[in-house]
């Protein structure tokens, strides 16, 4: 996929995952730093948007490993899980990042040339849904985008905004689909006494 698309499903990944993590999904810092991770495994690229930033780093890695060489396979999958795992990095600095870079092998797992996982065995796997740089690309990415803002528990309201820019009149009539019901407190099973036990 092209970097802008990398971008787009980087944010797009954290506002979804964000959650998980007990972070707020729309906080400006993470969704850059998503934005961010959703680039990084094309270091491996001397010519991609990053490639070019992080020069000779990305010669070094494009001439030890190849383009979706190790940075694509279940190696960097390990890395990110390490990171997490271990806190060598603070969760809300790393998670952003980790999701966004997890993110980034998922949308090329979409495209024709998909991912060498098993890296450095032979064999590519992919979901060929949508070629690189093609017309089709910003569609998928813009599902994906979609599918992730619907699981925003507090989504701003877009009407206004989208009113106040022009693009649209009487924003206000338009009905949003409905937020998804907050989700039950975890239970701490430690805590909770057998049935019938007496105090």
């Amino acid at each position: 996929m092209m970097a802008g698309s990398h971008v787009a499903l980087g944010a797009a990944a954290w506002m979804a995952a964000a959650p998980h993590f007990g972070q707020p999904a729309l906080a400006p810092l993470a969704l850059g730093l998503a934005a961010l991770g959703g680039l990084l495994p094309d270091v491996d690229h001397p010519k991609s948007w990053v490639g070019k930033r992080l020069r000779p780093v990305s010669d070094l890695v494009a001439g030890v490993f190849g383009h979706r060489g190790i940075t694509h396979s279940l190696l960097a999958v390990v890395g990110c899980w390490w990171l997490l795992r271990h806190h060598a990095v603070p969760a809300e600095f790393a998670a952003p990042v980790v999701v966004g870079y997890l993110s980034h092998l998922a949308g090329d797992l979409l495209t024709p040339g998909g991912l060498r996982l098993s890296w450095p065995f032979k064999g590519t796997w992919a979901l060929p849904v949508c070629r690189t740089g093609s017309a089709f690309e910003p569609l998928v990415v813009a599902l994906l985008i979609a599918a992730a803002l619907a699981t925003v528990p507090d989504r701003p309201d877009p009407r206004a905004a989208l009113e106040k820019l022009g693009f649209c009149w009487q924003c206000e009539a338009l009905p949003l689909p409905p937020a998804r019901p907050p989700r039950p407190p975890k239970r701490n099973l430690a805590d909770q006494s057998p049935r019938g036990a007496r105090g």
